[in-house]
């Protein structure tokens, strides 16, 4: 599999909040995890890095060869309860870090199939040959009012509570946690990747950078054109192809 990955501060904000981490599990199975985190001076910071190397941890030390979809799906919910629990911990201990959260996106892919899960407003999408699919909801209030039908797709992209997210990893000691399993195609491209990219590169022009980009370049390049059209936030890409 090829991995192309880049996190970058932006052009505004004065510290990255954004973590990620990717790599192989087998010869044949990838994984990698995003997260965008918040709270405090150092909170986002702590709170990303803390549930990146958790569930980084947990997945690498429990994967193991023949598992099924189900034992997958044990191991990537398991995970991420470990890194909530984690981060609530912390946060109750450490008045500084009271308040910090993250969210997260966390993928294993191999040759025809993809098991996601997410928590927060992270994104994970499928560049294939027929076109780009986001295969995460995002749990924003965004996302509720677009549901109920009270505002349209183009009112949600500048509307101002677009960033008012109902759901993080270190906010409670229980999160409910999306988890999906997608058919995948030889050539179709798996993007994860913060909102820092997709509040300032629309979804064309990021299948446009999957399919002319090298493979190894793609996140570089969609950071890239984040920070060209304004980079208002920190900005994480991670894709995983073959």
């Amino acid at each position: 599999m090829k991995i192309s990955a880049k996190t970058d501060v932006g052009m505004v904000r004065a510290n990255n909040q954004d973590s990620y981490s990717a790599g192989d599990l087998t010869s044949e199975v990838t994984w990698a995890v995003v997260c965008d985190g918040m709270g405090g001076a150092n909170g986002g910071n702590v709170a990303s890095e803390t549930a990146v190397k958790v569930i980084s941890d947990k997945l690498t030390s429990g994967y193991h060869i023949g598992m099924n979809d189900n034992s997958v799906k044990n191991l990537i919910v398991s995970a991420i309860e470990a890194a909530n629990m984690t981060l609530f911990s912390m946060a109750r201990n450490n008045e500084e870090l009271s308040g910090m959260g993250t969210t997260v996106v966390l993928a294993v892919r191999n040759a025809d199939t993809l098991y996601l899960s997410n928590v927060g407003d992270s994104r994970i999408y499928i560049v294939s040959d027929s076109g780009i699919t986001q295969v995460t909801t995002d749990h924003s209030v965004v996302q509720i009012m677009l549901d109920r039908g009270e505002i349209s797709p183009e009112e949600a992209k500048d509307h101002p509570k677009k960033n008012v997210i109902t759901r993080a990893l270190g906010v409670d000691p229980d999160v409910r946690i999306d988890y999906s399993q997608e058919q995948l195609n030889e050539n179709d491209i798996v993007l994860l990747c913060t909102d820092g990219l997709t509040n300032y590169v629309d979804d064309e022009t990021i299948l446009d950078i999957c399919k002319t980009e090298d493979k190894y370049k793609i996140a570089d390049k969609l950071v890239e054109l984040a920070n060209e059209n304004g980079g208002g936030d920190n900005i994480t890409v991670v894709t995983v192809s073959e």
